[in-house]
């Protein structure tokens, strides 16, 4: 059984993911808009969860939440499941892929055979499209990823139940009912005032906060973790940025991306000009990241190298502080 599915390729897994499922059943949603409208864009470093040995850095909010708050915001109503039993969960796909209906699902990436070794970690908010079965393999649309493939029965259900932080517990999602038209307008207002409320949050590790609460941490590590673990959380915020998900850099410029876009739905040109400060601020993230990947690579030519990188993180806090306030106003 294979459905008539059209894959897309895409920046992020999770907007990609409810990006092509809204094309599948004819609205035609691109995935700036999804991230927008379901306010994926964030920062929050949380020292309590732990991923590879070091405190989890977040650019994006909750797995999952983009597509609940995106479907409450256009009129849409999703269902989602969640199982104990590996069989109960293979079989509850397989038996809505026999009527025609392709579903998200939440997975781990460390044992996804398709994903590149460097790309191949513990993290379990990786999200993709089943929509099909041939035999024992069955059809993935991952939107990372340029083209499709297949996962065995057998490989699916590992990663479906991978163990660990965000562990999956065979997660699957979909639309279940739409609108005659989605409530584009009111949606974009309504995801456009969450962001801005997420990113000047008065909590210290959340939004622009939590990036100077991360400046000030970098400028103590060497001394007090010392150099080895300094580096190695110095290399987590960058992996968190730059590999997990499009992270802190590519997520502006898909943020960017839907202002540009909303501009023009909403009539506000100031939303335009907002969007070229977004990728200007974008700039920024990736010049961080490649300065910070010198230090924990020890090709660093910059003396005091930890406080540059921190100032760096102070100088976009202090514009993402700015611009998101400019942001809540033109709206």
């Amino acid at each position: 059984m294979e459905i008539n599915f059209t894959h897309h390729q895409t920046a992020h897994c999770e907007n990609g993911v409810v990006s092509n499922l809204m094309k599948y059943n004819g609205f035609n949603v691109s995935e700036p808009m999804v991230f927008g409208i379901g306010s994926g864009l964030m920062f929050c470093y949380i020292p309590f969860l732990k991923v590879n040995h070091a405190p989890a850095i977040s650019y994006r909010t909750m797995p999952g939440q983009i597509f609940k708050r995106f479907a409450k915001r256009v009129g849409i109503k999703i269902k989602k499941e969640k199982f104990k039993n590996p069989k109960e969960a293979e079989a509850v796909l397989d038996k809505n892929l026999k009527k025609n209906n392709p579903v998200g699902l939440q997975v781990g990436v460390y044992n996804l055979v398709y994903f590149p070794d460097e790309y191949r970690f513990h993290f379990n908010a990786h999200n993709l499209i089943v929509y099909g079965k041939q035999d024992e393999n069955y059809l993935i649309s991952d939107p990372v990823m340029e083209t499709v493939t297949t996962l065995t029965s057998k490989e699916l259900e590992k990663v479906r139940f991978a163990k660990g932080a965000f562990a999956p517990n065979g997660h699957m999602y979909y639309p279940v009912n739409f609108p005659k038209e989605l409530k584009i307008k009111e949606a974009i207002i309504k995801g456009i005032k969450n962001t801005c409320k997420d990113m000047l949050a008065p909590m210290p590790i959340i939004g622009v906060k939590g990036i100077r609460y991360t400046a000030k941490l970098i400028r103590k590590w060497p001394k007090k973790k010392g150099i080895k673990v300094a580096n190695h959380y110095l290399g987590q915020i960058v992996r968190m940025q730059e590999e997990i998900g499009t992270g802190g850099g590519g997520f502006r410029y898909i943020y960017a991306a839907f202002l540009q876009e909303s501009s023009k739905i909403l009539n506000n040109n100031k939303l335009a000009e907002l969007s070229k400060e977004m990728t200007i601020i974008g700039d920024l993230w990736r010049d961080f990241a490649l300065d910070a990947s010198r230090i924990y690579k020890s090709r660093s030519a910059k003396d005091d190298a930890y406080n540059h990188v921190a100032s760096q993180l102070e100088t976009i806090a202090d514009k993402e502080e700015t611009f998101f306030k400019e942001l809540r106003k033109a709206i």
